[in-house]
């Protein structure tokens, strides 16, 4: 494989050279003289960089090579890491290490990733997986995870953060792995495996802010933020103003160096609607092109994104069925009406679902996006419905929990805590067995009882704020131990609430959740076996219909073939009436057949069948026209 030809053209960080030496670049266009400190200690050795008229600061050190560690010295005495960092093992205020991309030796290089439509995501947060919460303990589950029926890995962000425990979302070292997980190698390895086991793995990144400590960007190059645009995090990261070409430059490398160095099959774009770009080519599609004409050309490499704002533009084919930018986006669409639908919960984000939750999950699992947000006044995204009609319905990612959606919540509480356990079990099959890619969050496979809670590690003032923050945040958020008035939220910053979110694996031999298992696993074998030969990368029509609480989708898939779905969310038993000729039973749970022939379905029942194509004999509800 060509070996990071992209750097040519932004050369961030400190890169080992063929002849020998390391050649350290650091961008500081604010400062003019910047010092390059090796070694460890209070006496390192200090070499002066050159400064170019753009403000690159460079220096090729021939006694430099991996494992080396530097620091770079900025005129007012302080001292900050390579901002392009690949290691920072001392943490994130710590001296900057030297590391040979190519000293891994990879055991499945032929590996040449999966097409999109066979993804089944599990996300996960490495430190949280695991007791040890090491790249090197996740490992180690991953073939629990293949026999599962899992054929990707989302690890949540790993770049490195402020203290000893994160979500990720605070990283302010992109390129570096966080030394409580593990080495650079050790992050290979666990990709490695995963290949070998036939699952690729996709890595969360975040390129709409910093977090709030270790970011010193500020102090030597203002340019990397636009201070008349503001985020939820500050001031915007500046992709459109003066000097931006650097920085776009800085998340394009970026991107490439985790799928191109690390051999990651694709990335996750966190709250893409929170860039602000105004350029005529928006960064992310820049970052998409830059990925599928680099390591894309070799292999399968997928983008995934999270966007609030719903714009289907993001996510359109071309005339092959080819992704123009991103492969698909997080469906929070599905989630928040399965979740109203499901615990009747309506405060918050999700007071657009509090009037028909069912017909908004009818229309999430017909539609992707739900088009009747365009006559319902809904406040979410709204792609016009022709935009929507042209995607895949592999191009959403939907899901019953996620880790915002579990861990935005006081107690972290997952969906299983909150819902009845029949109904639960039917949107689980609504979800498995639809042409949408499912995700799991870790542990849901096997209704883990664990929550999953808000945790950081922040001293001081910032400690404080984000303590107030997320007390304000969960008044909004319903709680199942609200009721509780002595209950309080555990502080975000207390190792205890780190301690309580990791996975306790020992529950998937209980007999409830070990249920729960063996139910995944039928779910997705029958997946992978009858639904997965009729999936494209074409759109085909959808339609759906609720009577009461039966829900009824009816989706048009490859070959004109149609996959039928009938779900009770009701209290009541319901009547489906006659099934027509030729319908091909695939699953069912909670049927039974009356003695006129009618099928009835029991309270949390469903029935999913293959149904000839269109212009045959055998629906209940005529073709979609």
């Amino acid at each position: 494989m060509p070996f990071m030809k992209h750097t040519d053209a932004a050369p961030f960080g400190a890169r080992l050279l063929e002849a020998g030496g390391v050649r350290f670049s650091f961008w500081a266009p604010d400062v003019d003289r910047v010092v390059l400190l090796t070694g460890e200690g209070d006496d390192p050795v200090s070499y002066q960089m050159a400064r170019d008229a753009d403000g690159w600061h460079m220096l090729t050190l021939q006694e430099s090579g991996a494992g080396s560690r530097y620091q770079f010295l900025l005129p007012d005495g302080m001292r900050v890491p390579d901002p392009a960092s690949r290691f920072n093992p001392l943490g994130v205020h710590g001296p900057s290490e030297v590391v040979d991309p190519r000293a891994y030796v990879w055991r499945n290089d032929g590996w040449r990733g999966r097409p999109w439509h066979e993804a089944v995501i599990y996300e996960l947060h490495v430190g949280a997986f695991s007791v040890e919460g090491t790249f090197a303990a996740a490992e180690r589950r991953l073939a629990d995870l293949a026999h599962l029926g899992i054929t990707a890995i989302e690890l949540m962000p790993v770049a490195a953060f402020a203290g000893r425990r994160n979500w990720g979302y605070d990283g302010v070292l992109p390129f570096a792995p966080d030394a409580s997980y593990g080495a650079p190698d050790e992050l290979k390895s666990f990709i490695d495996l995963a290949h070998g086991l036939g699952m690729m793995v996709l890595l969360d990144v975040v390129y709409n802010h910093f977090g709030p400590e270790g970011n010193y960007l500020n102090a030597y190059c203002g340019q990397f933020f636009n201070k008349q645009q503001r985020t939820p995090w500050g001031a915007a990261i500046n992709f459109d103003a003066a000097g931006s070409r650097v920085v776009r430059d800085f998340f394009i490398q970026n991107a490439l160096y985790w799928v191109d160095e690390y051999r990651f099959d694709g990335l996750r774009l966190d709250a893409v609607h929170a860039i602000h770009d105004q350029s005529a080519l928006h960064v992310v599609d820049e970052i998409c092109a830059a990925l599928r004409a680099g390591p894309g050309s070799r292999r399968q490499i997928h983008v995934v994104l999270e966007n609030d704002a719903n714009l289907a533009a993001f996510l359109q084919r071309d005339l092959r069925g080819t992704p123009v930018t991103a492969t698909a986006q997080w469906n929070d669409d599905f989630h928040h009406a399965a979740h109203v639908l499901l615990t009747g919960e309506t405060g918050s984000y999700y007071t657009d679902f509090a009037d028909t939750p069912l017909t908004s999950l009818g229309d999430a699992l017909a539609h992707g996006f739900i088009r009747h947000r365009q006559q319902s006044g809904m406040r979410r995204g709204k792609s016009p419905a022709a935009t929507v009609d042209n995607l895949p319905l592999a191009a959403f990612v939907s899901f019953l929990q996620s880790h915002d959606q579990v861990g935005n919540r006081a107690c972290g509480e997952r969906i299983g805590a909150l819902a009845d356990p029949a109904m639960l079990r039917a949107a689980s099959v609504c979800l498995l067995l639809s042409p949408h890619t499912p995700m799991f969050f870790m542990g849901e496979e096997y209704l883990a009882s664990t929550p999953f809670l808000y945790f950081c590690d922040f001293k001081g003032e910032l400690a404080e704020a984000v303590r107030a923050g997320r007390l304000a945040a969960f008044a909004a958020i319903a709680c199942a131990r609200g009721a509780d008035a002595a209950y309080t939220p555990p502080d975000p910053n207390a190792a205890e609430a780190f301690a309580a979110s990791k996975l306790d694996w020992a529950e998937r031999q209980r007999p409830s959740h070990a249920r729960q298992l063996k139910l995944v696993r039928e779910l997705l074998v029958l997946r992978h076996e009858r639904l997965l030969p009729l999936l494209s990368d074409q759109p085909g029509d959808a339609r759906f219909a609720v009577d009461g609480m039966l829900l009824e989708v009816d989706w048009e898939l490859a070959a004109g073939h149609r996959w039928r779905m009938l779900a009770n969310f009701g209290n009541d038993a319901v009547d489906c009436g006659k099934d027509g000729a030729g319908i091909t039973s695939i699953y069912e749970f909670g049927s039974s057949n009356s003695e006129a022939g009618n099928r009835w379905l029991e309270p949390g029942g469903v029935c999913v069948s293959l149904l000839p194509p269109c212009g045959d004999a055998g629906s209940r509800h005529q073709c979609p026209e």
